[in-house]
């Protein structure tokens, strides 16, 4: 028997919602995430108990604020002024790798430009980019990464106001794929001096400098650690207090707010060869034949 439950809600306080660190909503599921903002709300599977379903509310009224996690907002780039309703921002990853890495992507000057029209439409301050995650190995040397990271943030800098990064971490689902492409993981004393290489960079543009949980602390860089979900920014945008509780599930290093995230697990059909939430190839097949750009859930409720 499914049991139906209201999504937590931390203090009484309205919901940001994240959407989502799970899959890329924008780039895959982009219909289906404004027939649930005109529907009002959606249906959400608790990923450890998938007998447990939340309904979240989506209407305006019930929303403090969205964030969108996304590879590829291209599909969406005509459609976002349906969102006015909404204080919402952008949490762009956009990194130099090729289809080896991110077979499921667009070109990356495709992307670098729709990077800038999102910039101009709305504001440098909504379109955050992340370098996200520092995967290194034979062909994606350091040396390409210094390279990169100078390219990129010579022409995006006068479009964002901050670049996040991190360092690769190991899941057990890419095991293969390090092997195969004989990743290597840097120390942490490898790390600050990359780090610093990094904000050398950086500094050459003005472009400030935070990393996505990560340990390390790097403030005498002038590096700070992140608040991806970030009421101080939902505030900025919406033009009053936005206000929420530090997320107490996410990793120690982790600054979000709390949020309740409306994505789901193997679902993303970007297959970038790092990611932490595609679990299986045969789940991401379910997926795509599965998906109803109508329906409550993402995908229909798996057991």
């Amino acid at each position: 028997m499914v049991e139906y439950s209201p999504a937590p809600i931390k203090g009484g306080l309205l919901v940001i919602v994240s959407a989502s660190r799970r899959t890329d909503i924008p780039a895959r599921f982009s219909p289906w995430l404004f027939n649930r903002l005109k529907e009002g709300y959606t249906l959400v599977q608790n990923p450890m108990n998938p007998r447990q379903v939340s309904r979240v509310d989506l209407s305006p009224e019930g929303v403090d604020g969205l964030v969108l996690w996304t590879k590829n907002p291209l599909p969406m780039l005509p459609e976002f002024h349906r969102l006015d309703r909404y204080p919402y921002y952008l949490q762009f990853t956009l990194t130099p790798y090729g289809r080896d890495i991110e077979p499921g992507l667009p070109e990356k000057p495709e992307l670098i430009e729709g990077f800038i029209k999102l910039s101009e439409s709305l504001g440098r301050h909504r379109v955050i980019w992340r370098y996200d995650p520092i995967l290194l190995s034979p062909k994606y040397s350091w040396d390409f990464h210094l390279s990169a990271f100078d390219r990129l943030a010579k022409r995006l800098s006068p479009y964002t106001e901050k670049c996040i990064f991190s360092f690769l971490d190991s899941y057990r689902c890419m095991a293969r794929a390090v092997r195969e492409l004989g990743v290597w993981y840097p120390s942490p004393d490898r790390q600050f001096g990359m780090a610093r290489e990094l904000a050398g960079i950086a500094g050459q543009y003005g472009l400030p400098l935070e990393t996505c949980a990560e340990p390390l602390r790097l403030e005498e860089l002038g590096i700070g650690h992140a608040r991806c979900i970030d009421p101080e920014l939902l505030s900025r945008i919406a033009g009053r207090p936005v206000k929420a509780k530090k997320a107490s599930a996410q990793r120690p290093g982790c600054g979000c707010a709390h949020s309740v995230d409306i994505g789901m697990y193997s679902t993303c059909q970007n297959r970038c060869v790092y990611c932490y939430a595609n679990h299986s190839k045969k789940a991401l097949e379910e997926a795509a034949r599965l998906h109803d750009p109508n329906g409550p859930l993402l995908i229909p409720q798996r057991r």
